[in-house]
């Protein structure tokens, strides 16, 4: 028997006297190891995975809503204000979880029962986003002294948040009172040395990262508006004194372009860091997956700052001094920018454990790198794409593809795999197909319009990978979408009587280049994808073998079409747009919301079997967690139910359990 097969052996033995020994249908004894989720994807390094072993794929059908919790943070955005999406990952502090809401508060409850223990307000002041931003936090960062006796002094541990009126604050784990000595009351201005950027220009929407006595972290910086953007710096603060200890400014040696605007630190128009960080406190190492230097959709003007775009990078912790950089795009134009959170693990290679990092990408690829010096473990290789695009625009020859995992997004999209309900929408999607240009996920923009297949959401968002490392597997969510980017020629937008911009038929200005951008879905008459579906998909990769193991379709059609057309025959294989990640347990089940229906669901991590279904109020575009405390307590599947940018704002935090017995 293989080693896989022994654990699926002894796991469903497991399961077997769970289900038949411990109760019945009616109650489970309590059972397994106890298991904690005290960052924000349970460790440090994001494997989004959990030792806990209570829910299996034998018994998660009976799997019931053992509480919910309610902030009340949430707008439609008919009060003038933006509206909320509900999108966080609560963090374990012994028998609380800890969780940001989208107007900023820090709320803490009772991990079993979801009664509210203490809330933090630190009362949003930028309350209106510019389209298509809705109002989110995705989670927060905790820290605890070395030292027992410092743990027992106020903010000896502590909760780190960081806002969208751009502060990081840190509060008590215990109480969720400001610590007085951080910053001025609590708080850092995370706009002191960056001048000339509007409110909702530069903000936080991603939790911090700390790393032994650092808390390290990026921002948001909007795109497309012009080249001068906010400096997409990223910082480490003194976790205790909130005193700066450094700053990486994502500026290549040898740049010879303007120096910061007078009274500013930093650079403008530079690669920002706006997804979540990962760390490796024995290596001194933080890794920060990078945006775009500005602006998305044209290259020439941004005067030699793509070194570090779309990129991974290693950061020392205690210094900020740039280790390694990998880049995943050169010369990025199309928006495909590093959005998946690094994630760290051991990987075996012919007997010899790496310390490897798995980062994934929006056009599906994943590259597996030496985390200690950023070189791919099983090579790369390099595919020559077309450089003919607009006038005065400059591009890359080449561009880096994984050699171990093959592309889990098809660089295929013609006019015959044009998808329909009918034959005239299908006809529809067809000749639309054929009147953009594609060749490939790296086709040029261009003034007539090309296709972007996959779409700047990707392929894989900040939902990242999970992995299970006993099982030796990658999880990871994805989309298989197109959509078209249109340079527009300055005088022509200057033109246009109308300049409104709408997710997600968007034009956006790009001022200081020869262009503005249009970008609109490809879809049909009807609405649907033009592209092939499944639109969404759950994806396996063995990590021995770098192979795809299944590849199942996630999500459907309903809370999206209209009614006749979810009832058409095969409308729950169509797969939907996700927005979220998953998680993987110890048993064997892969935990996932993300999806555009309403619908929390788990699958057989060894088959891609979808084993269970349960219908939300909300979509839930958070990537949940899961617990068990103690040798008498339940495990818990815990996520956040509060909608996206395409769904209606809630603000639930549910969790689920077995049944007591």
């Amino acid at each position: 028997m293989t080693r896989r097969g022994r654990l699926g052996a002894s796991i469903l033995i497991a399961s077997l006297c769970l289900a038949g020994c411990g109760g019945d249908r009616d109650g489970y004894a309590p059972s397994g190891p106890e298991a904690a989720w005290p960052h924000y994807a349970g460790d440090r390094g994001g494997m989004r995975y959990t030792p806990a072993t209570q829910i299996t794929p034998e018994n998660v059908n009976d799997l019931e809503i053992a509480w919910t919790y309610q902030s009340g943070d949430v707008s439609d955005g008919s009060d003038g204000t933006s509206k909320t999406s509900f999108n966080a990952t609560p963090l374990l502090v012994d028998d609380t979880l800890v969780f940001c809401t989208p107007l900023n508060r820090v709320i803490a409850v009772d991990a079993e029962t979801g009664d509210e223990r203490w809330v933090y307000d630190p009362v949003q002041r930028q309350t209106k986003l510019p389209d298509p931003h809705s109002r989110v936090c995705r989670g927060v960062a905790y820290w605890e002294a070395e030292s027992k006796a410092e743990r027992a002094r106020t903010c000896g541990r502590r909760i780190f948040t960081a806002t969208l009126d751009s502060e990081l604050i840190a509060v008590d784990a215990l109480t969720g009172r400001a610590c007085q000595d951080f910053g001025r009351d609590g708080r850092v201005d995370l706009r002191e040395g960056i001048l000339d950027a509007e409110p909702w220009e530069y903000y936080s929407t991603s939790p911090p990262e700390t790393v032994n006595d650092v808390v390290a972290l990026g921002a948001l910086v909007y795109d497309n508006r012009r080249i001068d953007a906010p400096p997409g710096v990223i910082r480490g603060y003194d976790v205790r004194t909130g005193e700066q200890r450094w700053s990486f400014d994502a500026v290549p040696p040898g740049y010879a372009g303007p120096p910061p605007v007078e009274g500013a630190r930093y650079v403008s128009g530079t690669a920002n860091a706006w997804s979540i960080l990962s760390s490796d406190e024995a290596l001194d190492l933080v890794f920060i997956p990078t945006g775009n230097a500005a602006v998305d959709y044209f290259a020439a003007t941004r005067q030699g700052l793509d070194d570090y775009s779309s990129s991974v990078l290693a950061l020392r912790g205690s210094t900020g001094k740039l280790v390694w950089n990998f880049q995943m795009v050169r010369v990025d134009v199309w928006d495909f920018d590093t959005a998946s959170q690094p994630v760290l693990f051991d990987h075996e290679v012919e007997g010899q454990i790496i310390p490897a990092l798995a980062q994934a990408t929006k056009m599906g690829h994943v590259f597996l790198l030496d985390r200690r010096t950023g070189k791919p473990i099983h090579g790369h290789r390099e595919i020559s794409v077309r450089t003919d695009g607009v006038d005065g625009e400059v591009l890359s020859p080449t561009q880096p593809v994984p050699s171990f995992i093959a592309p889990l997004h098809s660089t295929q999209l013609r006019p015959e795999d044009a998808f329909g309900f009918t034959f005239w929408d299908r006809k529809k999607c067809a000749e639309a197909i054929a009147r953009y240009r594609y060749d490939g996920m790296f086709t040029p923009p261009t003034l007539a319009g090309s296709i972007q297949y996959p779409q700047n959401a990707g392929g894989i968002n900040w939902g990242s990978v999970t992995i299970d490392p006993e099982r030796k597997l990658l999880f990871t969510n994805m989309m298989r979408m197109a959509a078209v980017i249109q340079l527009v020629p300055r005088d022509e937008y200057d033109a246009l009587p109308d300049k409104t911009s709408h997710w997600p038929h968007q034009l956006q200005p790009m001022h200081g280049t020869p262009y503005a951008a249009r970008l609109f879905p490809l879809m049909s008459p009807f609405g649907a994808p033009c592209s092939p579906p499944p639109w969404g998909s759950l994806v396996a990769v063995d990590l021995e073998t770098g192979q795809r193991v299944w590849d199942v379709p996630l999500g459907s059609i309903r809370d999206q079409a209209p009614l006749p057309l979810w009832l058409v025959p095969g409308w729950d294989a169509l797969g939907a747009p996700n927005m979220g990640g998953s998680i993987a347990t110890a048993s064997g089940v892969v935990f996932i919301g993300a999806t555009t229906d309403r619908f929390m669901r788990a699958f057989d991590a060894e088959s891609g079997e979808e084993i269970w279904k349960f219908r939300l109020p909300f979509t839930a575009n958070a990537t949940p967690m899961s617990f068990r405390l103690g040798p008498d307590g339940r495990q818990f599947v815990v996520v956040a139910v509060g909608g996206h940018a395409w769904s209606a704002s809630g603000d639930s935090l549910i969790a689920f359990a077995l049944p007591d017995r």
